[in-house]
């Protein structure tokens, strides 16, 4: 998150990576200037010309983090890491309705005073600068956007979730081989059913699809204030055939950054809108302060929608397989995923990236988290590794703000 100091090819401070890379600008300062006419031996001319030019102080950066927010996260990741095996992970958690950064960890770290130990792939802020195939979490993306053009309804009926389906040659199944004949949406999303989303992507289809990957901000930066944000690339629309939106619809052959993912949680909990993430709330310098402002890029899906998804992601909080970690008396909206990791053409069977998006209280979000694990070895799936961790920090994030349970 915050990058560190290094010197450029002049040996000047420089920053690098995160906070320091991109707002070394503002963070460096300026250095003082004489500049005096000179004879020809080189000496100073008293009556020449002389300027002056004061040198002036970096700014000071005020974050949005919240310290306790960041302990919490810092803390539940590092014990989950060695609790479930995993070989790494992370913790976003924003407010959703203005974009900010509460808190922002990764593990493994690195020391930013001692940069130099460590290897250059360990710089890089995984949150912003990791792609990864996102797994079922991303069936949030289809199911809201098929809610929005009113092709489905949480009642909706699958009408072709009773087994396998082939498409283009290949075969779609469910992630535990277990089939549910005439499934509501709502159950789609809380059996995690990929047969179930590919009915409900149909029904949406390709060119509508594609306009809402690209509604909730896919293709393009988020605009987060840290240096090394990636952004994977979008296929055009030409490129896309059945298959490829049968399996992107549960979140396999796309690539996305988890603060990609986070904003999508974020958009929900906002009642529809997308704002831009940030981490610094104020530039202060000598003369004047910057303030940065939440800023509202544009309505994805109506308040209506939003609200019939975070009812239907609390059911599937409630009713789903994390269920048994879920602090009791809280209204959760989340969903899990899990996805296989693409190695040389296909997938390893054995290697996954588990996850769990979701916000609270669900009827007033205070916060929108999303908790990654790489490679967790103790179990492949979210709802076994990334979803306890998501609830222990919910539960610390609830009594950290005083709300209470209800019964």
């Amino acid at each position: 998150l915050l990058g560190f100091v290094g010197s450029d090819a002049k040996g000047q401070d420089q920053g690098y990576f995160g906070l320091e890379g991109y707002y070394n600008g503002q963070l460096k300062g300026r250095p003082g200037i004489i500049s005096q006419e000179k004879d020809a031996t080189g000496k100073p001319i008293l009556l020449g010309n002389l300027r002056e030019v004061e040198p002036k102080n970096g700014r000071t950066l005020v974050t949005t983090i919240d310290r306790t927010v960041q302990l919490i996260a810092e803390e539940k990741l590092k014990k989950g890491i060695e609790k479930y095996g995993a070989k790494g992970g992370s913790v976003v958690i924003l407010e959703p309705k203005t974009g900010q950064i509460l808190a922002m960890a990764s593990e493994p770290p690195y020391d930013p005073a001692q940069w130099q130990k460590y290897k250059e792939e360990d710089f890089k802020n995984p949150v912003v600068a990791d792609s990864f195939e996102p797994g079922s979490i991303f069936k949030l993306i289809g199911m809201s956007a098929a809610l929005n053009e009113k092709v489905v309804k949480p009642d909706t009926i699958c009408g072709k979730c009773e087994g396998p389906r082939e498409i283009g040659g290949f075969t779609i199944r469910t992630w535990n081989n277990k089939y549910y004949p005439n499934s509501t949406a709502t159950q789609i999303l809380e059996h995690s059913d990929n047969v179930g989303m590919v009915f409900i992507a149909e029904k949406l289809g390709i060119s509508r699809y594609l306009r809402y990957l690209k509604k909730y901000g896919f293709g393009e930066p988020s605009g987060i204030d840290l240096q090394e944000e990636t952004v994977p690339e979008l296929r055009a629309s030409s490129e896309w055939k059945p298959i490829d939106l049968a399996v992107a619809s549960f979140g396999q052959g796309i690539a996305v950054t988890p603060i990609q993912m986070a904003r999508v949680v974020a958009t929900i909990a906002n009642g529809g809108e997308l704002v831009t993430p940030y981490v610094v709330s104020k530039i202060v310098g000598e003369e004047k302060v910057f303030e940065n402002k939440p800023k509202i890029i544009r309505r994805v899906v109506s308040q209506e929608t939003a609200q019939v998804l975070t009812e239907m992601m609390v059911k599937a909080v409630e009713n789903g397989e994390a269920r048994y970690f879920a602090p009791k008396g809280y209204k959760i909206a989340g969903k899990t995923g899990t996805a296989q990791i693409p190695i040389a053409g296909h997938y390893d069977p054995h290697k996954t990236i588990a996850s769990f998006v979701g916000f609270a209280p669900a009827d007033d979000p205070r916060f929108a988290m999303l908790v990654r694990y790489v490679q967790p070895s103790s179990s492949p799936y979210g709802s076994e590794t990334a979803a306890p961790t998501f609830f222990e920090i919910a539960k610390d994030l609830f009594a950290y703000w005083g709300i209470p349970p209800k019964s």
